[in-house]
């Protein structure tokens, strides 16, 4: 008996900062949404619990106590008291520290996996709940659907994306590594105003990502990427989270596959569409 999950890769496809918190953390209003692609976790019945990583970037990774996967795993274990362990492989397909998720979203889908594994019948609500302080996006990624998140990112609103008319995304990363920690740090302080609430790609349009700025000046490939990117003309362009990977919006699959082809081929680039 063997389980699948895919984590799928998230979206910002807004990002507002709106304060410092005394505790480090910064309150920020996002809109979240998913790709229908991500990494690919399986879990079989096992004594103990284990960790193997392969895929393209399973060598960046370390299969040990720091990482989320296995944090999932064991917040699980304590808070149901289960006995059982569980043999899970991760399949690495998306960059380490690239703004779209990444850890965040495997911690979901490990706990999304272990729940069928385990036969907890945990909802999704409880299964946020229980990972909610091992990471601010991990709530978002459990669900994987379009929401409004607020306070650290932990406070989900569900939105309806059915007006969205531009579901083709490519995202691209330029392979290099940005400190989420550095690029918040570094932020100014000047709250630029609260994302629109209301119609999802209203709100997406007119938002932006205040983290961009920042992180372009720290690695400016993201503007090379970004202004490639607009050169195709998509419906939106912006860069995720804390970077370092942007992304596009395009109404069809060939003018999203043409703009692909003129991406720099050291990029990593990946096409999918939103959930």
């Amino acid at each position: 008996m063997e389980y699948s999950e895919i984590a799928f890769a998230k979206i910002n496809l807004a990002l507002h900062v709106r304060k410092r918190r005394y505790d480090g953390y910064h309150d920020i209003e996002t809109l979240f949404a998913f790709a229908q692609d991500g990494d690919i976790l399986n879990a079989r019945p096992a004594k103990d619990l284990s960790l193997e990583i392969v895929g393209p970037f399973g060598a960046d990774l370390n299969a040990d106590e720091n990482n989320l996967v296995l944090k999932a795993a064991l917040s699980l274990q304590a808070h149901f008291g289960v006995k059982q362990g569980a043999a899970i492989r991760l399949d690495k397909r998306l960059p380490i520290a690239s703004g779209i998720g990444g850890g965040s979203a495997d911690a979901a889908a490990t706990a999304r996996l272990l729940n069928k594994l385990w036969t907890l019948g945990a909802s999704e609500r409880e299964l946020a709940d229980i990972l909610a302080p091992l990471g601010a996006d991990i709530p978002a990624c459990v669900f994987s659907r379009p929401s409004f998140g607020s306070g650290t990112g932990t406070a989900l609103a569900f939105l309806d994306d059915s007006n969205v008319p531009a579901r083709h995304l490519l995202l691209v990363n330029p392979l290099q590594s940005v400190s989420t920690a550095a690029i918040f740090q570094a932020w100014g302080g000047i709250d630029g105003g609260a994302v629109g609430r209301g119609d999802m790609w209203d709100a997406t349009i007119t938002g932006r990502n205040d983290l961009e700025p920042i992180a372009s000046k720290i690695c400016p490939v993201i503007t090379d990427i970004l202004t490639q990117l607009a050169q195709a003309e998509p419906s939106m362009v912006r860069m995720s989270g804390s970077g370092a990977t942007c992304f596009a919006l395009f109404d069809d699959v060939t003018s999203l596959e043409a703009a692909r082809a003129r991406l720099e081929p050291h990029w990593w680039s990946m096409a999918s569409v939103l959930r």
